[in-house]
């Protein structure tokens, strides 16, 4: 524990010693907040300047993208904008590592399992136009059930914990429409939880997010539509 709290600080001090040009240390994020329990929170990223910074987040949909600092290949976010460099874990919300790969991303955050340090979980989802493009849908499973998908000619099984690539879907009918169901699997039955005819459009994706509330007796789907245009890192931000 307390080698993790010196890492952290570490990076606290580093945040603030980052230069605005440094690109490897840059992501450009958008951000939803997924909590059925209590919906609404205010959690706090470094800017490309080091400075910590509300995260954008809406009650419905994908936040206004921002551009955020990552230390090391880690991302990191804050329940509060002042961070005690002596007592970091504190106000630590949570922390994943960032694919180099990756210079924009959805950023998908749960909560973690109760009592567990940090808080929350953080998914990314990676958001380059070539990556996740439009027409196509992701999936993630949080759940510990074997789920499936069906949406028009894709049927795809859903890992749990995973981020599941949706492909295009072409086989509609004249209003753009094809059945969507979700399945769980029960004993050895495929039991549907979820039947609806959605809109598959060109310029449009989706995230899906396949959770469990207290007291549910089957997985429930949250629907996420991003219609918003392109977004892109410029080179120096």
């Amino acid at each position: 524990m307390n080698s993790f709290r010196i890492i952290i600080a570490l990076s606290l001090m580093n945040l603030s010693q980052l230069s605005a040009q440094d690109a490897d240390s840059a992501i450009l994020i958008r951000s939803v907040y997924h909590n059925p329990i209590s919906p609404v929170a205010d959690l706090y990223v470094a800017d490309k300047s080091g400075s910590l910074v509300k995260l954008n987040l809406v009650v419905e949909g994908l936040g206004e993208p921002q551009v955020a600092r990552t230390t090391n290949g880690t991302l990191q976010l804050f329940t509060q904008p002042n961070v005690d460099p002596k007592n970091p874990l504190a106000s630590l919300a949570a922390t994943c590592k960032v694919p180099a790969q990756i210079k924009q991303a959805d950023l998908c955050i749960f909560p973690a399992p109760e009592n567990a340090k940090p808080p929350f979980r953080l998914v990314l989802i990676d958001d380059a136009p070539n990556v996740f493009q439009k027409g196509q849908s992701r999936v993630i499973n949080l759940t510990a059930v074997q789920i499936a998908l069906q949406a028009g000619e894709h049927k795809l099984q859903l890992p749990s914990g995973k981020i599941t690539e949706v492909p295009a879907v072409t086989k509609v009918n004249e209003y753009n429409m094809a059945q969507t169901n979700f399945y769980y699997k029960q004993a050895e039955e495929w039991v549907a939880f979820t039947e609806r005819q959605l809109q598959y459009l060109d310029t449009t994706r989706r995230i899906f997010l396949v959770h469990l509330t207290p007291g549910s007796t089957e997985p429930i789907v949250r629907t996420i539509v991003d219609t918003t245009p392109e977004v892109s890192v410029k080179k120096g931000n």
